[in-house]
């Protein structure tokens, strides 16, 4: 448990506002917000999370997904519970609903963190699983000890975060993959319980404000965002307000929680967006959750050589120059490469964080 006032705001009668994300919740004494892990205890907020994890696992990359940063690389990856949306397709929902963490968590100080990834050969740590925005002080802790280290930070996030504490939280934070979840305020409303002008928001100050790598995903569920209509607005969006490089992985969406009474996303509709997709101007378009190495292979936009090659999780060919370019027309691919892939592959390996601290 930690006092975290910095972004939160006392009432006149004992409740606190917490302004760390557009929610804008108002707690009362002994009460917690809709996240679950910031309290009001006796009139100051408490991140009732930190240095506590619900598990670690060294992961490919490619699994958060990130195709465009250190290719095969590994990375820690780990989260806490609880969540600031309520998202009725969650997929984490195990985690991310979860009462339960401050009993059944593992400890995690930040400098066991780092050391674990260092000793684990991971470039870099994940926050993830959940969303780091609600434990972003335990997050940038992390990130500090990290970065002591030489390893990078990433941060996968719905985005749904007010202006000062993401300036500071992004200031720690090497690349992310932030959920659009859809492109309409009804979809947010009705299925995630939030808006998404503060996501819009926070997709434009990535981009234009920060050096942070950005990639985009979002999970296409039949009949809610996966309308010709749809899709094409929230590419045409990406295409003008971010800009033709930036990624975009549309996923493919599985019943789960309280979304059961959808189908599975046919191959084709997922096909169909990123068709869209790429005649809207975007460059590097991918499709999850099903296997399609065609789909999944990083093309040169300008002369359309392969330049990685994937199949699920497994870098499977990497063809980009010493500076990153193509070696058949010398355009950069925008990212952040070495001159050799990773070879982590597919792997999941579950990591005991005490065994480091």
């Amino acid at each position: 448990m930690r006092f975290v006032d910095h972004f939160s705001r006392p009432l006149p009668d004992g409740r606190i506002v917490c302004e760390v994300c557009p929610r804008a919740c108002k707690i009362g004494v002994g009460q917690r917000g809709l996240c679950y892990v910031r309290q009001n205890v006796d009139g100051r907020m408490v991140l009732t999370t930190d240095g506590l994890s619900s598990g670690f696992c060294v992961d490919p990359i490619e699994k958060k997904p990130l195709y465009h940063f250190f290719p095969g690389s590994s990375v820690l990856s780990f989260g806490t519970a609880g969540c600031n949306l309520a998202c009725a397709f969650c997929q984490n929902h195990e985690i991310s609903k979860s009462r339960e963490v401050e009993t059944s968590a593992q400890k995690a100080a930040p400098a066991a963190i780092a050391r674990a990834a260092v000793e684990l050969g991971c470039a870099s740590v994940a926050f993830t699983y959940n969303d780091p925005v609600i434990f972003y002080e335990y997050a940038m802790d992390v990130a500090a000890a990290c970065h002591e280290r030489g390893v990078k930070t990433v941060a996968v996030t719905a985005g749904y975060m007010s202006a000062e504490p993401r300036a500071e939280f992004f200031r720690c934070i090497d690349a992310a993959n932030v959920d659009l979840k859809g492109f309409s305020e009804d979809f947010y409303h009705r299925l995630t319980a939030a808006h998404l002008a503060p996501v819009l928001d926070t997709l434009v100050y990535l981009k234009r404000e920060t050096n942070v790598w950005l990639e985009i995903t979002t999970l296409v569920i039949p009949g809610e965002n996966d309308s010709v209509a749809e899709i094409d607005a929230l590419t045409r969006w990406i295409a003008t307000e971010l800009g033709s490089d930036v990624p975009l992985h549309f996923s493919g969406f599985f019943p789960d929680y309280r979304l059961l009474d959808r189908p599975p996303t046919p191959k084709a509709t997922l096909d169909r967006a990123r068709a869209q997709a790429i005649a809207n101007g975007l460059h590097h378009v991918y499709i999850g959750n099903v296997r399609d190495p065609a789909r999944q292979t990083t093309i040169c936009d300008l002369c359309g050589a392969a330049l990685i090659g994937r199949d699920d999780y497994d870098v499977t060919a990497y063809a980009l120059d010493a500076s990153g370019a193509c070696p058949e027309c010398g355009r950069p691919l925008a990212g952040r490469f070495v001159a050799q892939p990773g070879q982590w592959g597919r792997r999941r390996k579950p990591i005991d964080i005490e065994a480091f601290a």
